[in-house]
């Protein structure tokens, strides 16, 4: 199994789950040497699987490229968990992305497509999406998805990426389906983590995510991280979701679609099958 961003947050609870359930996990990550914690942990307490450190730095398609190479053999599990969110100010990735879509998008996008001979070999492989509910409100904008006439807004920015997260599971589904190759998305909840660690302090406070002095605070709704990877590690191994793909799940459970007056669910707008196919034809165009 590979997991990015498997070093912190819900990335390493899920790649610690994988491993104490047996798997032999991959942890994909910018820095290999921030993983050794984990890996000598599951040697301290003998867990069944093992855990292995390897470099990967989504927003660089050479870097995919030298991963993908890398891996030999059948990849049965990809959890796409790494991202990036509400970068301040416009960034652009090598070859021009908006940062935040070539992070959450094209990157797996890319890892996915490149390792699916490896995904084909295992007969019956998985690939899980991490999303937000932030995908809601924000549809791809495919007039302008670089921001480069529209005036850059950091969660515009994230919440486009988050749906193009969706429409890849929804294309993955709709495509590879034949070869045994299932993909869901999930909203893993509100977690305290490294990933909002570009959110000023005013706009934390907002959020209730931090006090007055700005110190990091938990809410009640917030989840612990063990709870934040559940719906991944769920979709990684469980044999109850044998066969679903395409699909949105919230707290282990397949989401409704979302209404102007709810906080949850999944946007029509993710799930169409139409605007995945339009966003795998453009990702595909660049490569």
């Amino acid at each position: 199994m590979i997991v990015t961003g498997g070093a912190s947050g819900i990335g390493a609870q899920t790649v610690r789950a994988l491993a104490k359930a047996g798997a032999e996990v991959t942890a994909a990550v910018r820095n290999p040497a921030a993983l050794q914690p984990i890996i000598q942990e599951a040697k301290d307490k003998n867990w069944p699987g093992t855990i292995n450190a390897a470099r990967l730095d989504l927003a660089d398609l050479g870097s995919v490229r030298e991963f993908t190479d890398s891996w030999d053999g059948p990849l049965h599990s990809l959890v796409a968990n790494a991202g990036i969110m509400a970068i301040p100010e416009l960034r652009r990735a090598p070859g021009g992305w908006e940062l935040q879509l070539a992070t959450n998008y094209l990157g797996h996008f890319t890892l996915t497509t490149w390792l699916d001979d490896a995904l084909r070999a295992a007969g019956d492989a998985r690939v899980t999406i991490v999303s937000s509910g932030a995908h809601r409100n924000h549809p791809l904008n495919y007039q302008d998805p670089q921001f480069e006439q529209t005036p850059y807004d950091p969660w515009v920015a994230y919440g486009q990426s988050k749906t193009a997260g969706v429409l890849l599971a929804v294309g993955i589904a709709n495509r590879w389906a034949k070869d045994g190759i299932v993909a869901n998305a999930l909203m893993p909840g509100w977690i305290n983590t490294n990933l909002q660690r570009h959110i000023d302090l005013e706009t934390l406070q907002k959020m209730g995510g931090a006090d007055a002095e700005g110190n990091r605070i938990d809410q009640p709704h917030y989840k612990t991280m063990e709870q934040g990877a559940a719906t991944n590690v769920l979709f990684a191994a469980s044999p109850i979701l044998a066969g679903v793909t395409g699909r949105y799940f919230e707290d282990n459970q397949e989401a409704a679609i979302a209404t102007s007056d709810t906080g949850a669910g999944v946007a029509a707008h993710a799930l169409d099958p139409e605007h995945a196919e339009k966003l795998w034809e453009y990702a595909q165009s660049v490569l």
